[in-house]
């Protein structure tokens, strides 16, 4: 198992450090990113967390998927990795807009 792991059905107010401490009860977690709207600034109800090792990330896995925080039922596992080309947009580059 990787040790990236996708936390989702976060509530929208979850802060990196709430994460931390959740998920440090079960292991030691290297990163949190919680992913956030780049307009608004506000949480999208998803998040990034990689733990220390293998063992820890399936322990998170096993113990904190479809665990009740914050009145919701977490989704936690492993990370897919990135889609070759996926940068989001309208694939188009920016030279080709026409404003």
């Amino acid at each position: 198992m990787a040790r990236k792991l996708y936390v989702g059905n976060l509530p929208y107010e979850t802060a990196e450090q709430d994460l931390q401490e959740l998920f440090a009860s079960v292991g030691t977690v290297e990163t949190v990113n919680v992913i956030r709207d780049m307009a608004t600034g506000r949480a999208r109800g998803f998040a990034f967390v990689e733990m220390a090792t293998d063992e820890d990330a399936q322990k998170a896995v096993s113990t904190l998927n479809d665990y009740q925080y914050g009145g919701r039922n977490l989704t936690v596992n492993e990370a897919r990795p990135k889609p070759q080309g996926s940068g989001g947009g309208n694939g188009r580059s920016r030279s080709d807009r026409r404003w």
